[in-house]
């Protein structure tokens, strides 16, 4: 049964969480919507956002039908996990909320702090060279490391910001957690 689990909220959590999230995050960043990987990102998760459109217009940038998505897959994940048995008793309506939303918050940590461990590594092995991935990662992870490169200095032509970046995202999940 623990095997069931894990599958399942692998793949709700790892896949189908994490791709609302960028359908979320790739406008808030101004990632180029012409990238293979937006356009994925975009198509699948089209079937949800573009009803939720007609009822929810955009605030300004914010895309409100992409969040209100993402909050419906997130809950939905969160249910099908209590209903395997991952997570113990019975939620009240507030409890499945605060879930929900504590589920969300770490799921955000947990994507930019692999998103900037790649974006490290990317800058390290090839450092200059254009790929889809890269384009997206460097849109994704520049507004979280430009504060930090102004108040921490390249090291010797090293830039660090990405070090403290995840080390301050680190703190924060596990302070929430």
């Amino acid at each position: 049964m623990e095997a069931i689990r894990f599958i399942v909220g692998t793949l709700l959590q790892v896949l189908l969480v994490m791709v609302f999230l960028l359908r979320v995050l790739l406008p808030l960043s101004r990632a180029d919507s012409r990238n293979q990987l937006s356009q994925a990102v975009i198509r699948m998760t089209n079937p949800l956002v573009l009803p939720l459109r007609k009822v929810l217009p955009p605030i300004g940038k914010v895309d409100t039908a992409s969040i209100v998505a993402l909050i419906i897959v997130q809950a939905a994940a969160v249910a099908m996990m209590w209903l395997l048995g991952g997570y113990p008793g019975i939620f009240t309506p507030a409890q499945f909320i605060q879930v929900v939303f504590l589920m969300l918050v770490t799921t955000v940590l947990r994507f930019y702090i692999f998103a900037l461990i790649l974006y490290a590594i990317l800058s390290w092995i090839a450092p200059g060279t254009y790929s889809p991935a890269a384009s997206l990662l460097d849109t994704l992870c520049e507004p979280l490391l430009r504060p930090l490169r102004r108040i921490i200095p390249p090291l010797a032509g090293i830039d660090l910001s990405a070090l403290f970046a995840i080390i301050i995202l680190q703190a924060i999940h596990i302070a929430i957690t």
